[in-house]
Formats: structure tokens, C-alpha cells, sequence
């Protein structure tokens, strides 16, 4: 996953397709990318594994746990709709930061047996995954920084789609 497409990541395209001097507009939503929704699947599983494992036992880590797996998709949401390329990159390093301590957590969990072996896995594949997604994620972003500033930048003086 580590390629990023065209059009899959919130790239920029020309109104009606037509590119004769029209400005540039944003072509997606949050809920459409890829990372976000790897996040979404990852915090669906770590809820149904904080309800059916003997993490459910635990009620401070399970809290935790659950804490940084919601953030991961809601800075990665915050970012998108905060308008800038800048703030986005920033909230998807929070994102990226929320994954390594969910990652820890889940190992924690598994190491003092509050997780199953196979609970264990597909929670630390997840996260994993979500983490690689938003490197480079981070890594697209800011190489079209420069191209692509953001839907503040672009919408300066205008109202922002999905407002």
C-alpha cells in the first residue's frame, strides 16, 4: 500500500474535466481515503476485542486503547477539514503517533494475557497497517505541498465545499 494513485489520496481536479483556465477543486471527502478508512476498520476491531477478550477486564488500558485508536481517524478527519496542506500533514503525524501507542498497547495487552493469539494479530496488523498508510500518506502530502496547498488556500474568499 505503499503507492499512493491518483485520485485516491485527495488529489485535485479540474471542474467537469475540462482544464480551460478553471480553478482546481478539492475532489474528496475524508471518509474517502484510504487511511481513514484503515483507522475506522482498526478502531471497529479493537472495540469488538475490548468487549470479547480479557481485556475487558481491564478497564484502565481498555479506555486507553480505545482513546488512541478513535484518534487516529479523528486527527486524520480534524486535518482534512482544517483547509490547509500544513495543518493536515501535522494532524496525520498525531494520527501516526496515536498507531505506535496502540501498537504498544496491543503488545502490552497480549504480552500479560489479556489478548489471544489471534485477537493479538489481526489488532497489531491492523495498526501496522494504518501506520505504513500514514507514512506514506505524509509522504504524498508533502511532496504536493507546494501544488496542492489546501482547500483554505484554494477557496480563499469562496465557501468550502462540504461546509
Amino acid at each position: 500500500m505503499g503507492k499512493w494513485e491518483r485520485g485516491k489520496v485527495g488529489t485535485w481536479e479540474k471542474p467537469n474535466g475540462s482544464g480551460k483556465g478553471e480553478p482546481e477543486r478539492f475532489a474528496q471527502r475524508f471518509e474517502d481515503l484510504r487511511v481513514w478508512q484503515t483507522a475506522r476498520e482498526l478502531a471497529k476491531g479493537l472495540y469488538r476485542a475490548t468487549e470479547t477478550q480479557r481485556l475487558r477486564q481491564d478497564w484502565a488500558l481498555r479506555h486507553q486503547m480505545r482513546k488512541a485508536a478513535i484518534s487516529i481517524g479523528s486527527n486524520i478527519a480534524e486535518g482534512y477539514e482544517r483547509g490547509t496542506r500544513r495543518q493536515f500533514i501535522e494532524f496525520c503525524f498525531i494520527a501516526k503517533g496515536s498507531a505506535g501507542e496502540l501498537r504498544s498497547q496491543i503488545i502490552t495487552a497480549h504480552d500479560i494475557g489479556l489478548l489471544d493469539e489471534a485477537a493479538y494479530k489481526w489488532l497489531l496488523d491492523k495498526a501496522e497497517e494504518c501506520s505504513r498508510q500514514l507514512a506514506a500518506f505524509i509522504r504524498h502530502l508533502q511532496r504536493t505541498e507546494r501544488t496542492i496547498p489546501g482547500l483554505k488556500h484554494h477557496y480563499a474568499g469562496e465557501a468550502t465545499p462540504n461546509a
